[in-house]
This record gives C-alpha cells, sequence and structure tokens, in this order.
C-alpha cells in the first residue's frame, strides 16, 4: 500500500500537468482559430460592399450579376464564419467578445438589409436599359420619321411647298424635343419633375400628330402613302418613347445609387468598427497567452 501511494503520490501531479498542458493546448487552438475567422469576417465585409458597388455601377446586366453573385457569396461567408465563431467564443467563455460579436451580427442585419435592395435594384438597371433605348431603338425610330418628312417635303406635286415644308419641320422638331425630355427623363429622381417632363411630351406629341393631320390636306391625295409611313414613324417614336418612360420610373439605378451613398454609408462603418474590435480583442488575448506559456 505504502509503495502504491507512493506511485499515485508522484504520478498525479504529472498527470495533473499533462492534463493542463492539454486544455492549454486545446483553448490556444480554438483561440487560433477564433482570430483567423475574425480576421476572415474583416475581409468578407469588405470585399462583400466593394462587390456591391461594382453591381450598382456597373453598365450591363450580365456584369451586374456578377457582382450580385460575388457580394452574396461575400455575404454568405459572413454569416458561416460568425456562426462557427460564436461557437468557439462559448467553448472560450469569452464574454466580452461574445458581446462585440453579438453587436456586429445586429449591425450586420441592418446592413444586409438595405444592401439585399440595393443589389435587387442593381441588377435590373433600369435607367440603363432607358438611356440604351433612347439611343439606339429611339434614336432609329426618330429618324426614320424625321425620313418620312422629308419624303413628304420634297414632293414637286404639293399646291403650297412652302407650307408642307414648315409643317413637316414642326412636326419633326416636336419629336426632338421628346428626344432630348428622355435625356431629362432617366437620370430624374423625382416623381413630381418626371411628372411634368412626361407632361410636355404629351404636349410636343399633340404637336407632332396636329402637324401630321394637317398634311393631307396640303400635299394631297398623291401623297397619302408617305403621310402614312409618316404617321406609322411616329407611331413607333411613341411606343418606344412609352417603353424608356416605364423604365425609367423605375429608377432601379438612381435608386441603387441613392440606397449606396446614403443608408449605406450610415450602416457599413458600425460593422468594419466592431469586427475590428473583435479581431484586436482577440488578438490581445493571444498575446497574453503567449506571455503565460513562456
Amino acid at each position: 500500500m505504502t509503495r502504491h501511494r507512493v506511485l499515485i503520490a508522484v504520478s498525479l501531479p504529472v498527470w495533473l500537468t499533462l492534463a493542463g498542458c492539454g486544455n492549454a493546448n486545446s483553448s490556444f487552438e480554438e483561440l487560433s482559430e477564433a482570430r483567423h475567422l475574425s480576421g476572415d469576417l474583416e475581409v468578407a465585409f469588405t470585399k462583400a460592399t466593394g462587390a456591391a458597388n461594382h453591381a450598382v455601377m456597373a453598365d450591363t446586366d450580365e456584369t451586374s450579376a456578377r457582382y450580385v453573385q460575388e457580394a452574396n457569396a461575400e455575404k454568405q461567408t459572413i454569416r458561416d464564419r460568425t456562426g462557427r465563431l460564436r461557437t468557439l467564443l462559448e467553448k472560450l467563455r469569452y464574454s466580452d467578445e461574445l458581446r462585440t460579436l453579438g453587436e456586429f451580427e445586429g449591425h450586420f442585419a441592418d446592413y444586409d438589409k438595405v444592401d439585399r435592395q440595393v443589389l435587387e435594384f442593381a441588377v435590373e438597371n433600369t435607367n440603363v436599359k432607358a438611356q440604351r433605348l433612347s439611343f439606339e431603338a429611339g434614336q432609329g425610330a426618330a429618324d426614320a420619321f424625321r425620313d418620312a418628312l422629308q419624303a413628304i417635303a420634297s414632293r414637286r406635286d404639293t399646291r403650297e411647298a412652302w407650307r408642307v415644308k414648315a409643317t413637316c419641320a414642326t412636326a419633326l422638331a416636336a419629336v426632338r424635343e421628346i428626344q432630348v425630355l428622355q435625356a431629362r427623363h432617366i437620370p430624374n429622381a423625382d416623381d413630381g419633375s418626371m411628372t411634368e417632363i412626361e407632361d410636355r411630351m404629351k404636349a410636343e406629341e399633340k404637336t407632332a400628330r396636329d402637324a401630321l393631320a394637317a398634311l393631307p390636306a396640303l400635299v394631297g391625295p398623291a401623297a397619302g402613302p408617305t403621310v402614312t409611313a409618316a404617321t406609322a414613324a411616329m407611331d413607333r417614336v411613341m411606343a418606344v418613347n412609352g417603353q424608356i418612360v416605364a423604365l425609367s420610373r423605375r429608377n432601379t439605378n438612381v435608386r441603387s445609387l441613392a440606397l449606396s451613398l446614403n443608408e449605406k454609408q450610415r450602416l457599413a462603418p458600425p460593422c468594419q468598427l466592431s469586427v475590428r474590435q473583435l479581431r484586436e480583442a482577440l488578438a490581445r488575448h493571444g498575446q497574453r497567452q503567449g506571455r503565460w506559456g513562456a
């Protein structure tokens, strides 16, 4: 019995020391992983905000969609790392760091709510589409209208050539003014201002159609087909204009940019601050453990 007691007395401190070393090593590994995860959080948040900004500024659907996908992937990384980090901090019993992580989660939830709306708007690209439609199909329809009017004005069998030319010029000027108004409507963010622009478009359309309606009496029956062609071209101008206005009214590019410059600029810094504080606090834990280990 005495010999056994001696062995136990000798072995117990060694066992306790080894057990303590094992626990210390485990804690150090968990702390090391927690520090790594906090760094991942900071990097992922920076990448997510950058990708979202690129999505807002992109000028094609494909580019916007690619950056939206990248932003969402980085935000999912944030969620994954946050969950794993919380588990580690609970095992390490780091109450202050858990509280800081909770603050980050709250700030990130607020940020993500706005960011989802920004990304949804950005990928629609309605202002960009409206602008492209105005430059391409809209310009093409207006030029076709011009060509149809020139065919009427150049006829030599009209009774009052000067009146015909003046009437055609009035109609064309009205359509060109509609194009100018499109350029003002597309980037406009104010509903009241857009309504005023649309009212002016309607007034210019009436001017152009009144001029077209006056042409048959001036050019005679022989010019009927050319007047019909001009009227059809005018219909195309207004059909494209209606599409432009509808896209412009959605204002998704303008709205996503406004949210990015205002709401997100307010919500991003608290996220960055809390994750930086968490990373720095975990780094201090590592320094203390290093001194103890020495």
